[in-house]
């Protein structure tokens, strides 16, 4: 009996122990967010098509707004929505701020780049020294502010002049590469302290090839997602040995002018440009290496020229879309500035339109749909779900961008969306536009893109009329990657007055830097 009743206590234990087993697989599997099925090799790199961030949001309607995939052997969970957004960047910011050890990852910036790398104790030391000589050189403080004007109406000079003669006899123009040199050229005079010729052809292919770049190292891209296909002649080899290629090219630019400026600063002269700053807060901080430096500076002037040319072919295709909003943005520039003087940055708390402009560009347009992948950094839980460590994050900032629930006719471009009842900026909403990411990896240029946006656009509208060639399709396409860029399209720009105030504003800075 006793035998029999150790025998029964035995496979009871047994039966207990599988119930709870099921039971905590069950759980587990409860934990795990759903997501479509994924197919052998590939996952669901099918899936994604063309505009990834699209495709993200549809997934999100029917398994909702944390969902997973399978890219090739990469588990991926992709967040929609401010709230699950906000839920891990802000939150659990640490537990999200990881990156994962993609190939394509491992080449930006000679390996050291401060965007794509791991997080860790010498990474947060890293950022805040470049966030802080970013801000110093670039909207710190009066000076810093009057000295990125200067550069900045320089370029607005050029390029106006560049429109309006390519516009010549009623022609239509293809502006983006003179908007890609332009603001090229304002990042290189503050990281660099030169500016190079629109004619400069091997400062164009350095610049020129951004939209590589992006579709490489975009969430979805098949560079990272399917790596064992450069194993054979393929699209993706080719893409990853480009995308090799043009990061070698990029950061031995960079790295040339680090060496340059290493040999000529003057110990206890103040720094000429970021590169400077950069130099002697390695020296102050041993603790970052010194290679960080060209690797910094490479990340802060490909990312920024890359963004902001991209966000001005946007705002330009709106003017010519949307002649009535162009309209009103010249009729308050006009009120408010007058035709006597350009627009500067200390306009801008008077000039809400072309604030509130400036944000529904950069919500409709969404210009970073997804931001660069994060990793977790330990296991972690958001909205119920069990996410592991080492998990690759997908981050869709479009999915917030475009919310029915938080913007009414998403689909449609208003800019009086960001006014409230007296005609002022809503804050709250402005807040609201994701673009720049959020938490640690919040981009650190943000304050200086924003600055530069609002100079470049109240500047062409005080001066040019933009119009659109009425032979050209008005359906705004994209190609896309870490930045989605317009499909390209021609318009015609003829000045308001004359180029007058542009010369006199130059004349004068150029007067003020050699008396200076």
């Amino acid at each position: 009996q006793s035998s029999l009743l150790l025998l029964l206590c035995l496979l009871t234990a047994i039966h207990l122990g599988k119930l709870l087993l099921q039971q905590r697989r069950r759980q587990g599997q409860r934990q795990a967010p759903p997501g479509p099925f994924p197919w052998p090799l590939i996952g669901n790199a099918a899936q994604l098509g063309s505009a990834p961030h699209l495709s993200f949001a549809r997934l999100a309607s029917t398994y909702g707004a944390v969902f997973q995939l399978r890219l090739g052997r990469w588990p991926v969970v992709v967040l929609n929505g401010e709230s699950a957004i906000r839920q891990a960047l802000v939150r659990q910011g640490a537990a999200f701020a990881g990156r994962p050890p993609f190939p394509s990852f491992r080449l930006v910036s000679g390996g050291r780049s401060l965007a794509f790398g791991g997080y860790s104790e010498l990474w947060k030391l890293h950022r805040r020294a470049a966030h802080a000589t970013v801000r110093a050189f670039s909207t710190g403080s009066r000076g810093t502010r009057h000295l990125l004007e200067r550069h900045l109406l320089g370029e607005v000079r050029a390029l106006v002049a560049l429109l309006v003669s390519g516009s010549a006899g009623g022609a239509f123009f293809d502006p983006s590469r003179v908007l890609l040199v332009a603001v090229a050229n304002v990042m290189s005079a503050l990281c660099f302290g030169r500016r190079y010729s629109h004619g400069d052809g091997e400062f164009l292919r350095l610049v020129g090839r951004n939209e590589q770049f992006g579709r490489a190292v975009g969430a979805g891209s098949l560079v990272d997602a399917l790596p064992w296909l450069q194993r054979f002649p393929s699209p993706v080899r080719a893409a990853y040995r480009a995308f090799r290629d043009l990061n070698r090219d990029f950061y031995g630019f960079v790295r040339g002018k680090f060496l340059q400026h290493q040999r000529s600063l003057r110990p206890g002269a103040a720094p000429r440009d970021m590169m400077d700053a950069f130099i002697r807060l390695q020296r102050e901080q041993p603790r970052l290496q010194l290679e960080h430096v060209p690797a910094t500076v490479t990340d802060i002037f490909g990312a920024s020229q890359d963004t902001l040319s991209t966000a001005l072919q946007w705002l330009l295709i709106f003017l010519i879309r949307y002649p009535n909003v162009q309209a009103k943005m010249q009729e308050e520039v006009d009120r408010i500035v007058g035709r006597d003087r350009l627009p500067c940055a200390e306009d801008q708390p008077r000039l809400p339109y072309i604030t509130a402009f400036l944000y529904e560009s950069m919500r409709f347009s969404s210009f970073v749909p997804v931001t660069i992948p994060h990793a977790t950094t330990a296991n972690t839980f958001i909205m119920g779900y069990l996410i592991p460590k080492d998990t690759v994050i997908f981050i869709n900032q479009w999915s917030v961008n475009h919310d029915p629930a938080k913007w009414s006719n998403p689909e449609d471009f208003d800019p009086t969306r960001f006014l409230d009842e007296n005609g002022f900026i809503n804050k709250d909403l402005t807040s609201s536009v994701m673009i720049f990411s959020l938490g640690k990896r919040r981009c650190i240029g943000e304050e200086l893109s924003k600055v530069q946006l609002f100079l470049f656009t109240s500047i062409l509208v005080h001066q040019c009329n933009f119009i659109a060639n009425p032979n050209e399709d008005p359906k705004m396409d994209f190609t896309y990657g870490l930045t989605i860029k317009p499909k390209p399209f021609t318009l015609n720009v003829t000045l308001r007055d004359t180029m007058d105030l542009l010369d006199q504003a130059v004349q004068r800075l150029q007067a003020d830097k050699a008396a200076s």
